[in-house]
């Protein structure tokens, strides 16, 4: 049988010894941030005109998830406030934003 030098018999797989078992690793915190406390978060800051608060909470998420939470933030709050003045949410956006109020529409073939 050929002799193998220690360096090669190392290598080869049957010679390595099995990894020790180590400690499991702590349990470590939620690295994550919600996604709707950084939209909340993100919203209030900048309704109360704070930029450096607004870029914070903008850093917690991607763009696209901080955009998803804004989003359903805003129809959340939408919704709420078209119960609470009892008109539809076309109409309380539409005044939210200053804008005319759009005319009433026509059934498809009227003229």
């Amino acid at each position: 049988m050929a002799r193998i030098p220690d360096g090669l018999r190392r290598l080869l797989p049957s010679a390595r010894s099995a990894p020790r078992a180590e400690a499991p690793a702590p349990v470590q915190p939620r690295q994550g941030h919600n996604l709707f406390e950084a939209a909340a978060e993100y919203v209030a800051a900048c309704a109360e005109n704070d930029p450096a608060r607004a870029e914070e909470a903008a850093g917690r998420v991607s763009p696209g998830m901080l955009s998803f939470g804004v989003n359903e933030l805003a129809c959340r709050a939408l919704l709420a406030l078209a119960r609470e003045r009892n008109e539809s949410p076309g109409a309380v956006a539409r005044s939210l934003l200053g804008l005319r109020e759009e005319p009433a529409r026509r059934p498809a073939g009227e003229t």
